[in-house]
């Protein structure tokens, strides 16, 4: 027949079909050449076929439609089995083409039995109907249980905190995330509705801000005040039952600086200051606020007014971080996280930049007499056995292992517990030092009276992959074998939850090491083994199958991208043709943490599963660009080019050509863990892609998660740092979702809860967006209570 007298609609269908077919064929022959499946080829031979019937008008092209249709869907269940989003990326967009072969103006002019053949057609459509809608209801990544209901015996201790107020990061030193009210309950929680919305004024996007601009601050609570520190450095204090701001506290940060990260995750508070250190001041500070701030200072504040307290830092009301650092370079040395506060001590850790150069500051950790600030001690990790106050004219060891996060204290035990980082770089160790080696992505136990090494236990061997020990470690006691254990609970970014005795750092649930993957680039080695706890939220391995994307397209090239990239399991070195990392330097578990109850001796966690790629690029000299492709704006530092490194690194997620991930959903659970037993007792996919996906629509995936969650003795978990906008509420013992509230901004923060002069429970969450993460930008902070 003529082409000009063949239906348009049918024409273009079948160029499109066919074009379609080419390019499955293509992809599908390169992905077979890799070493993968060669069935793509064949689903994209069958296209062509259907085609080229369509183009002879042969209705015979249903048929063939409808066999490659079932073709899909077998191999589909048969890879993936009936789990909805890899069976939709697969079969979605052809179920749609089939529903377009049978529309009228389509196929009116094909001839030869066409009743038959669109019969078998609806034939296929039906079962993919069935299976798709069978997928739906089966959540083959569920798990259901019910945590167990322990009550901890009388022996029960910890900081002396009064139940209403939340005076730490953690609410105390022990890091827990955890209210004593019980208020709020599975029962009541529904009701839960505004009380106040604040706005601190101040949002990301100003001029040398860094991309990683970010409002992650837990408020702290006592008496009637909330107190808060904002991305630009500002400290705010508010009335607690009202939301209204007392005062303000601008600390007029040095400009022109070299920052990666610009945030303030909470100030620390000091509740009693020794009347004898005010003699001679005219400050009237009895108690005291600490602010880290972006260019290396701590600054003590009157929670009263918000004024300097002068009686602090000789006079000055601070202390300057870069007293004795090397390599001083303004915005390449300061605290994100929260001092600790002991009776006696001030201790502060500090983040360098990660994978400029490797001439950074040192990262040594701090400890200063919280009544004057003067050095009492300093703990080095690469030159660890000189804990006595360093001389006037010496600077600690340049670019050591650094504490970026929240330590943990127990001042009974007298140990403060550090979660340390790497040696910059990251991706590269050939040059580390023994010293470097053995703190490196460790927990350190060290006596707060010396800042000597009581234990410390290393998390992962030689890390080449930013595996930084990045949560803030929760203490609680255990009861094992009818025993009261203190008990050290450290998540890591690998996914390992390492329960560990906190006096001697021997391990309470088992952990073994395990073989690791090796090959590491000239120059570098890798460890035989690394360390698994029984308590793991480690994902399976990735495989082809794994693959995902919008369509069986994007999914194909994923599939091909995954095969050409090094990936050996956890722990595949950094290579020069690119490594996939999974799980990411995102983290399983980031700064956020876990919650823990230490009643019920169980934990409410937020696994998060992302893919990444780790290439290194080898350098020539150490001042040449290789990864940026200009120097960055502002004076912002030219991250990843580890300047005086053989090798600088590309460091990027693991993303399809649309920008979503290539691995298959979910990204992201809340799961309940109990700590005893080291079972995983339920998880669930959480959250929606209604704010990160082109169209808004609110399916429930399972998305990434960054801010820690929160739980309280009435039952009831919160958590509002999921990529979507939401606050939500579940119900501790078995995981399930009870309520939810819309947020103006992402939430990337921990939220907390405390109790009112009104004697009414709130919990508070910060709304700010995140910049790296391209959540909604905000400066909210909101109280939720009940009517």
């Amino acid at each position: 027949m003529n082409l000009t007298r063949r239906p348009l609609l049918l024409t273009f269908t079948a160029f499109v079909l066919l074009l379609a077919g080419l390019a499955l064929s293509a992809g599908g022959l390169w992905l077979f050449i890799l070493g993968d499946t060669p069935l793509y080829i064949a689903f994209g031979l069958a296209l062509m076929l259907v085609a080229v019937l369509l183009f002879k008008q042969k209705a015979l092209a249903f048929f063939w439609y409808a066999l490659l249709l079932g073709g899909l869907l077998w191999w589909s269940i048969h890879e993936q089995g009936f789990d909805w989003w890899p069976l939709a990326a697969r079969v979605g967009l052809f179920f749609v083409v089939g529903l377009w072969l049978l529309v009228p103006w389509v196929n009116r002019s094909l001839q030869g039995a066409p009743g038959l053949n669109k019969g078998l057609l609806w034939l296929a459509l039906l079962g993919t109907l069935v299976v798709s809608a069978a997928s739906w209801i089966n959540d083959p990544h569920r798990i259901d249980g019910t945590l167990a209901m322990r009550t901890t015996p009388d022996t029960y201790r910890g900081p002396n905190v009064p139940k209403e107020e939340w005076q730490a990061y953690g609410r105390t030193g022990f890091g827990q995330r955890y209210s004593p009210l019980e208020q709020i309950t599975p029962e009541n929680i529904g009701q839960l509705e505004v009380a106040w919305h604040y706005k601190t004024g101040d949002m990301r996007g100003q001029p040398g801000d860094p991309v990683e601009t970010t409002f992650q601050v837990t408020p702290l609570n006592v008496g009637n005040r909330l107190f808060l520190c904002t991305p630009h450095q500002n400290v705010i204090a508010l009335d607690a039952t009202s939301g209204e701001e007392l005062w303000r506290f601008d600390p007029e940060i040095e400009g022109d600086m070299a920052l990666q990260h610009l945030t303030c995750r909470g100030v620390s508070y000091q509740a009693e200051v020794d009347k004898t250190v005010l003699e001679g001041f005219t400050d009237n500070c009895s108690s005291r606020l600490f602010m880290p701030t972006s260019d290396g200072r701590i600054i003590a504040l009157n929670p009263e007014n918000g004024e300097v307290c002068s009686a602090f830092g000789q006079g000055k009301g601070e202390i300057d971080l870069w007293k004795n650092m090397p390599n001083k370079r303004v915005g390449g040395y300061y605290s994100t996280s929260p001092a600790v506060v002991t009776d006696d001590l001030l201790i502060v850790g500090g983040t360098v930049l990660d994978n400029v150069s490797t001439s950074e500051p040192s990262g040594v950790i701090r400890a200063f007499n919280v009544n004057t600030g003067e050095l009492v001690w300093n703990w080095d990790a690469a030159n660890p056995e000189q804990t006595e106050p360093i001389a006037p004219g010496e600077t600690y060891t340049p670019n050591s292992p650094n504490s970026w996060s929240i330590s943990s204290v127990d001042e009974e035990f007298g140990l403060i517990y550090v979660p340390m980082g790497n040696q910059p770089p990251d991706q590269w160790g050939g040059n580390r030092s023994p010293e470097v080696e053995k703190y490196s992505t460790s927990i350190v136990a060290l006596e707060l009276d010396t800042g000597r090494v009581r234990w410390h236990y290393q998390t992962v061997h030689h890390d080449l992959w930013d595996y930084d020990v990045p949560s803030q470690p929760s203490l609680l006691d255990l009861t094992v074998n009818g025993e009261t254990v203190p008990a050290l609970v450290q998540p890591t970014k690998q996914g390992e939850l390492f329960v560990l005795n906190r006096l001697t750092g021997e391990p309470i649930l088992p952990i073994k090491e395990e073989p690791a993957p090796q090959g590491a680039v000239p120059g570098d080695f890798t460890a035989p083994t690394q360390p698994v706890s029984k308590l793991s939220f480690n994902p399976p391995e990735l495989t082809g199958a794994d693959m995902w994307g919008a369509t069986l397209f994007d999914q194909l090239a994923c599939r091909i991208q995954f095969h050409r990239y090094r990936y050996d399991g956890r722990f595949t070195p950094p290579s020069l043709e690119g490594s996939l990392i999974y799980p990411g330097n995102f983290g399983v578990f980031n700064w956020g943490s876990i919650a823990v109850d230490p009643q019920r001796q169980v934990a409410f966690t937020t696994p998060t599963y992302l893919a990444f790629v780790s290439q290194l690029i080898p350098r020539n000299d150490d001042t040449s660009l290789v990864v940026n492709k200009a120097p960055p704006e502002h004076g912002l530092p030219a991250l990843n080019e580890n300047f005086g490194a053989p090798y600088a690194v590309k460091l990027f997620p693991f993303l399809s050509l649309l920008g979503i991930p290539c691995q298959a959903p979910p990204w992201g659970y809340v799961a309940g863990a109990d700590l005893v037993t080291g079972e995983i007792v339920w998880k669930h996919k959480n959250g929606t892609v209604i704010d990160s996906s082109p169209l808004p629509l609110p399916f429930k995936m399972g998305v990434p998660n960054l801010g820690g969650p929160l739980m309280t003795a009435g039952g009831v978990a919160f958590l509002s740092g999921t990529i979507d906008n939401y606050v939500r509420g579940y119900d501790v013992s078995t995981g399930k979702q009870l309520w939810e509230q819309r947020l103006p901004a992402g939430g990337q923060a921990t939220p907390m809860s405390f109790m009112g002069k009104n004697g009414k429970q709130y919990l508070v969450v910060v709304a700010g967006g995140h910049g790296s993460l391209d959540t909604t930008a905000g400066d909210d902070v909101i109280a939720y209570t009940l009517p």
